[in-house]
């Protein structure tokens, strides 16, 4: 072994117990997100106002993000607004608005699940729009994977109002779409502008989007009104669930690489039935345990048989 592998060795070994944790810290706090959610339905605020003070508060946060990773790069083309509003509609306004508003009618355990087959959907979409190949093991993975949802939608459907379910987990679903239609189309600007830098940018556009439709569907007022809970809410939403787990995630790659930074993110569907059950007295059930347990196998097939 040459003296350059030795001590790249050390030098790996060292950053893979912050990779993790870094890995961990944001799939955790991205999993908070819709506990927070959850909490703030029980104050009467709606989906509108909810995400509008969410996006309110992390713009700051992602403004300061995106000229960070711009100091020193060229000034954005044409059409590098134009695909950075595109991407920003898809990926950030449309998915967390339509993620929010499915929240007011399912339990957080089941939105992180949909949620989680993200990955398929990337897939599914490289292939109809590149013609990708998916292997036999990767479809296998996705049939696995959504048995899981369908095991723990059906147990939420049989507790009743099983159309409210259905509509809330069909407005989670939408909003995984849009984020993988995100993901898809998001690659030839990544390698342009850099990863962190589309994202603030991105999430500043879907920010402006999200006060501007409260400015349009509320009256301005209707902030006055609300609990000051909601305030508080919606602030650690923004900081602890929204920007902190974007640095978190763009850190552990930097460490680990984004395959087992993928891979430690599989925590996060566990994370959200633990915090559902304790904090907002969700059902643990058996079911809900092996919808789990289902989709989380099927993700780690697919994913791994992927690489």
């Amino acid at each position: 072994m040459s003296s350059v592998q030795a001590a790249a060795g050390p030098r790996a070994h060292k950053r893979l117990g912050p990779g993790l944790a870094l890995a961990s810290v944001g799939a955790i706090a991205f999993s908070g997100k819709a506990i927070i959610v959850k909490l703030a339905y029980r104050y009467g605020v709606d989906a509108i106002t909810l995400i509008m003070l969410r996006m309110l508060f992390a713009l700051p946060l992602f403004a300061l993000m995106a000229w960070w990773a711009g100091r020193g790069k060229p000034a954005l083309t044409r059409r590098d607004w134009m695909g950075v509003i595109g991407l920003g509609f898809s990926g950030y306004y449309l998915a967390s608005f339509l993620d929010i508003a499915g929240l007011a009618y399912i339990t957080a355990s089941l939105e992180r699940l949909i949620l989680y087959l993200n990955p398929t959907l990337v897939l599914l979409f490289g292939w109809i729009a590149y013609r990708r190949r998916i292997t036999r093991w990767q479809m296998a993975g996705m049939a696995i994977s959504y048995a899981g949802v369908l095991l723990v939608f059906g147990h939420e459907m049989s507790l009743g109002q099983s159309s409210a379910a259905a509509w809330g987990a069909l407005l989670v679903f939408l909003s995984a779409v849009s984020y993988a239609i995100y993901l898809v189309a998001s690659g030839e600007f990544v390698r342009r502008l850099g990863s962190l830098r589309l994202v603030g940018l991105a999430t500043g556009v879907a920010c402006v989007l999200c006060i501007l439709q409260f400015a349009v569907l509320r009256p301005l007022d209707t902030v006055l009104q609300l609990a000051p809970e909601v305030i508080w809410l919606s602030v650690l939403n923004a900081i602890v669930c929204t920007a902190l787990p974007v640095l978190a995630v763009m850190m552990a790659i930097e460490r680990i690489g984004p395959a087992m930074a993928a891979q430690t993110g599989m925590i996060g569907p566990m994370s959200t039935v633990v915090m559902g059950a304790l904090i907002l007295g969700e059902p643990f059930t058996a079911w809900i345990a092996a919808g789990t347990v289902l989709v989380i196998a099927g993700i780690f097939v697919f994913t791994r048989t992927g690489r």
